[in-house]
């Protein structure tokens, strides 16, 4: 759907310094992430960071991290700042981001309409086909840029966790990945996807468009819709509060060819058995016993049972400007710049010493994991395995500690 776009070859140098479009969405104004630059239907771009000793390097040997952005599959994309790869980077890591098709750009089945010469897509879920084709160009050309694509790490927080599940347990997915780091990424599905439902909610929009959905012509009037026509409303406000109506959006959802249901497949231990970290932030999405905390634990216990190697964590360090504000408990997605090692550029002047002491803690753990799948530093605290006797969780406390509990 929308305007097709029509792609020429550059002449020169391409200049490659800056971040292209992120993919249409409307901006969400309480993002904890605001995008770096517009929006457009021209944005599956790919980012990459290397280390300056990549380019001397005389075999590509280097660990690769692929970061995952969030937003709910309506928001989000590679250009916020919190989100470079840059202090990875620098510690001996080729870091990847990417773009991928967004709201109903990024997921919409239009295999119940007729639209005479024109045909329906054999899939409905394009935003995931895009991750996988980023992974894919990932395998086969990171080397070009001195990473090891033997040796890949895919990261995902929110909506890029629950892409990690997807990606972990598609049959589409192969060997394209070795490690896995899954942040608040619940069970890993979103909660009333289904193909059925998919194909109600498109024809839903397709009424609102002024389209019935057996009108012969009806695959064709919706591809020639305007770009904006298609995006509407739709951000991440729809999914917590829902317009008045018949729902008008879909999020990816099990299509028995790409995505599988991630818990049913952990639970038949038919899926890449590799090295992983899982957790979620202390006053994550859903409250204490919600589906982004709870949704960890579950996880963690089927995988422990296939005798994966999982890691799993609680963020509950709170911000020095947020604790001030009277913040209490670590909010969803406040880990990123923890981890991500960008809590400079999250927190600006107010950016205390312990925030940035705690970066440097969680930082470590995250790419040690990349670049040996283990996530325990030399002279600090041991992060031990969750295994099912012992099922023991590294707590990155409020005040700046860390702290090992198995029950």
């Amino acid at each position: 759907m929308g305007s097709a776009t029509t792609c020429s070859r550059w002449v020169g140098v391409l200049d490659a310094t800056h971040f292209r479009a992120d993919c249409m969405q409307k901006p969400f104004p309480s993002d904890a992430a605001p995008l770096g630059g517009p929006v457009s239907e021209d944005c599956l771009y790919l980012n990459i960071w290397r280390p300056v000793s990549a380019a001397k390097a005389k075999s590509p040997s280097l660990p690769v991290m692929v970061w995952i952005c969030g937003g709910g599959f309506v928001n989000g994309g590679s250009s916020p700042a919190i989100y470079s790869g840059e202090p990875i980077a620098k510690q001996g890591v080729v870091v990847i981001s990417f773009n991928y098709r967004l709201g109903r750009f990024g997921t919409f089945d239009t295999r119940s309409f007729s639209g005479s010469d024109v045909k329906s897509e054999k899939s409905a879920n394009y935003g995931i086909e895009d991750q996988v084709a980023a992974l894919r160009w990932v395998h086969d050309h990171i080397a070009e840029f001195g990473g090891d694509p033997q040796r890949v790490t895919v990261v995902g927080e929110s909506a890029g966790g629950v892409s990690v599940h997807m990606l972990l347990t598609s049959p589409k997915a192969g060997d394209l990945f070795s490690q896995a780091v899954i942040q608040s990424g619940a069970e890993g599905g979103m909660r009333g996807s289904s193909s059925e439902a998919a194909r109600g909610e498109a024809k839903a929009f397709a009424r609102a468009q002024g389209i019935l959905p057996d009108d012969p012509n009806a695959l064709a009037k919706l591809k020639a819709l305007p770009a904006s026509a298609v995006l509407g409303d739709l951000n991440m406000m729809a999914l917590f509060s829902p317009p008045a109506g018949p729902k008008t959006f879909s999020s990816p959802f099990p299509d028995g060819e790409l995505i599988a249901p991630a818990l049913d497949v952990y639970k038949t231990g038919k899926f890449r058995h590799i090295p992983m970290i899982v957790g979620a932030t202390s006053a994550d999405l859903g409250g204490p016993d919600g589906f982004m905390i709870a949704g960890a634990e579950r996880v963690a216990s089927l995988l422990s049972k296939e005798d994966v190697p999982v890691y799993k964590y609680k963020f509950s360090y709170v911000s020095s400007s947020s604790e001030a504000s009277g913040v209490q408990g670590a909010a969803h997605a406040t880990d990123i710049p923890f981890f991500m090692g960008t809590v400079d550029a999250r927190y600006g002047t107010a950016t205390s010493q312990r925030d940035r002491e705690a970066a440097v803690e969680a930082n470590a753990r995250l790419v040690n994991f990349i670049r040996t799948g283990d996530p325990s530093v030399e002279g600090a605290d041991e992060w031990p395995r969750y295994t099912s006797s012992a099922p023991c969780v590294l707590d990155f406390a409020a005040d700046g500690s860390r702290h090992v509990s198995c029950r």
